[in-house]
Order: C-alpha cells, then structure tokens, then sequence
C-alpha cells in the first residue's frame, strides 16, 4: 500500500487536476505577488475565503468563488480593508450567506490593523478570531487546514509556499469526506468520526510513507477511489 500511495501521490501532485479547484484563486494572487502585483495579504485572503466555501460539488464552489472575487473586485486586501461588504442573508454558496462572508471580512479587517500576516496564528485562533467560531477541540477544522497546505507547502508543483516559517511537517491532513472514506477502505483508520483525533491518526501514518511532508499524502488518499475505478477499465496506474 505504500508503494501505491507514493505512485498516486506523485502522479496526482500535478496541475493539471486542479485547474477547476479552488486553489487557482490564491494561485492567481500567488503568480501577482511572485511579480510584485499584489500582497502577501491578498494570497492568503483569498485562500482563507475560497477554502471556506470549498464544499460540495467543484463547479459549484469555481462558480461561486467567481462570484466572490468579482463583488470584491479581484482586490482581495483593498476591500476588506475599504469595509464596505455585501451583508444580506442572500446565499453566496449553499447556506453560506453574504453576510457570514461579510463578519469574517470584518474580523480580518480588525486583525490587520495589527498584524501583518495570518501565518502567525494557530489553527484554533483562525477558527475563533477569523471565523468566529466556539471553541471545539474535537473540531478537525478541514477547511483551515487545506488552507494550510495550500500556503505552507512548498514543492512549487501545486500547493503556493508563500508562508515560510511553518514547516510542512506540521501540517495536518485536511480531512474532507474522500480523504476519510478512503482512509478507512485503506486500513489507515477505523474511526468513523470525523474529527481531529481521525485527522491526527491519518497525518502521523502518513508521516511514515511522506516524512516531512505528510499532507503530500492528501493527493494520494483524495484520488484513491477515482484511481482505483479506472484501473479497473485498465486505464490506469497498475495496482
């Protein structure tokens, strides 16, 4: 099996399956900033808000962050910190409201008045000050920590590495319901709650077969069963 995770990992590692993913948001103002067009905060602004409405079906979520990024303008740092925001209980995706979106720009909006960059805060303090939500320490916060891979991983394939002082090593898998099905057709978990404690029991079996880089392993178990469906019409990576 770890042959198999490895082969998948470094075949689906590639931009071509993610050019209808959200990451091509923060990857638009990663490729600005890189030439000096836009900042640091419009990286990871972007990234924070696109990860946040990534759930569900993908051409719902490339549509609606479309649709984000227009009303804000493509100017991510300049509107929240102007702090005139879309605020009706109309649904920008699914049961995310404009004015969910516009409490978390309010936050961010305060939190830069003080700092420069998000990347010096923990996961809990993006949940509690950023999204405003109660503390939950069985939460596994998949959404913040995709967030995370896509900023702090730095292989220049596709995740951006434009935050420089968390290691990949610290990452913790972004546990969305592919990677846990998969993980426990696998073997890797028997837990069947979706939270933290599965998160941490697939990041550290991961750890053994990606050492210092376990959330390279999210390729891997997100592609799984698709892999395994078109090896059965021998279409693809021999098992």
């Amino acid at each position: 099996m770890e042959n198999r995770l490895k082969e998948l990992a470094k075949q689906y590692n590639h931009p071509k399956y993610f050019e209808r993913d959200p990451i091509i948001f923060p990857r638009h103002f990663a490729q600005k900033y890189k030439n000096g067009e836009a900042s640091l905060q419009d990286v990871e602004i972007s990234a924070l808000l696109c990860a946040h409405l990534a759930w569900g079906r993908r051409e719902m979520i490339i549509r609606d962050c479309n649709r984000l990024m227009d009303e804000i303008d493509w100017n991510p740092y300049d509107y929240i910190t102007a702090g005139e925001y879309r605020c009706d209980m109309a649904s920008l995706h699914r049961t995310i409201t404009w004015f969910e979106v516009a409490q978390i720009m309010s936050r961010l909006k305060e939190f830069y008045t003080i700092s420069a960059s998000m990347e010096g805060l923990s996961v809990q303090d993006i949940r509690e000050r950023i999204f405003g939500r109660k503390p939950d320490p069985k939460a596994a916060n998949k959404k913040i920590h995709m967030m995370r891979r896509w900023l702090v991983r730095n292989d220049n394939i596709v995740d951006l590495g434009v935050w420089k002082t968390i290691s990949p090593a610290e990452l913790i898998i972004p546990l969305d319901v592919h990677v846990h099905r998969n993980a426990l057709t696998l073997g890797i978990t028997s837990r069947k709650s979706a939270d933290i404690t599965t998160a941490m029991e697939i990041t550290d079996y991961l750890k053994t077969i990606f050492p210092g880089d376990p959330c390279k392993g999210d390729f891997a178990l997100f592609a799984f069963s698709a892999s395994e469906k078109i090896s059965n019409f021998g279409l693809g990576v021999n098992n």
